[in-house]
């Protein structure tokens, strides 16, 4: 069974600093949230020696960059930069077991990211054209329990030119919002805000409707979840002046110079680990004269990156303390 997802309005955390009704834990949390916040790219890198037995220095600086920011970008040196099992392994020393599979990806559950040829099962799909891809979360299409709460992108080959990615954090998104306006929250708390619509190729139903809010808690730990996408075909936003305010607000500052906004570009043997942050890609150019042809391997999963969890990471006895 998936990750149960719930709206906030319904979760036992009554007292949660995400419910715009609780002013002063908002206050609180968002104090503590800023504070030291970084605003420069080279924050997220870690160095990884050995990324099939990452020692325990490393492993807390991962989970404690991305308890501050959400994401994390690591180096490594490797004899074989393209060995798939890589992103697969440092999943799972950060507690990151349930791998969601979908209609692209290989047998592994993992999917290899490269431009494929017209005629395959993965045309049709952004990823796997050269095109930019638009800011939003991994699975904003699955259903409520089974929504994406981390992901590990693997660089086995860059593009010869292009294909940077950009990454914000979605809690930094709630307090821009929030700030803004705290009318934006409760309506993108709504369980019917955006809807994407059945997934059909050739008159078959591949994938059914999906309906959901794009802020919500998990009922166990307390963690703000998001789910977006900024893409304007087959996107369903519901009927409704504010939301419709506080969608432009979000277009308006994922594509502004907001300096929490980081911008990373992968090279062989680099990659991502982010409880999904919200991310884009721009467009790139492959060289196979040279050899670079880009090709990242992709794991996404229903777990949250252990160690990371809202009620472990923020409480007012035992606040986390940032490793540097």
């Amino acid at each position: 069974m998936g990750v149960r997802i719930i709206t906030m309005t319904a979760s036992k955390f009554t007292d949660s600093p995400f419910l715009t009704i609780n002013q002063a834990a908002y206050a609180a949390w968002r104090r503590w949230k800023l504070t030291g916040y970084p605003t420069e790219s080279s924050f997220l890198s870690v160095d990884i020696s050995d990324p099939f037995n990452i020692d325990n220095h490393t492993l807390e600086k991962i989970i404690s960059k991305i308890s501050k920011v959400g994401s994390v970008h690591y180096r490594t040196r490797l004899d074989n930069p393209a060995d798939k099992s890589v992103p697969w392994r440092i999943g799972c020393q950060l507690g990151l077991e349930r791998l969601d599979g979908n209609l692209c990806s290989d047998a592994d559950s993992l999917s290899s990211l490269c431009v494929r040829e017209q005629g395959s099962r993965h045309e049709g799909y952004i990823p796997y054209t050269n095109r930019p891809l638009s800011w939003h979360t991994d699975g904003y299409y699955n259903l409520p329990g089974e929504q994406i709460r981390a992901m590990v992108l693997h660089c086995a080959r860059p593009a010869a030119s292009g294909g940077e990615n950009r990454l914000f954090d979605p809690e930094i998104l709630y307090i821009r919002l929030r700030d803004e306006n705290p009318a934006y929250i409760d309506a993108l708390m709504d369980e019917d805000v955006m809807t994407i619509p059945p997934n059909v190729e050739n008159g078959v139903q591949l994938r059914g409707a999906r309906t959901g809010p794009v802020f919500s808690i998990d009922p166990d730990t307390g963690t703000l979840h998001c789910r977006y996408t900024a893409r304007k075909r087959n996107i369903l936003w519901k009927d409704d002046p504010l939301v419709q305010e506080a969608v432009m607000y979000i277009e308006d500052l994922l594509n502004s110079d907001d300096d929490h906004i980081y911008t990373v570009r992968l090279r062989a043997g680099e990659g991502l680990i982010s409880n999904n942050a919200l991310h884009n890609r721009t467009g790139f150019i492959d060289d196979p004269n040279t050899g670079q042809v880009r090709l990242i391997y992709r794991a996404r999963y229903y777990d949250r990156i252990r160690g990371t969890e809202f009620s472990t990471i923020y409480s007012q006895e035992n606040q986390h303390v940032m490793v540097e």
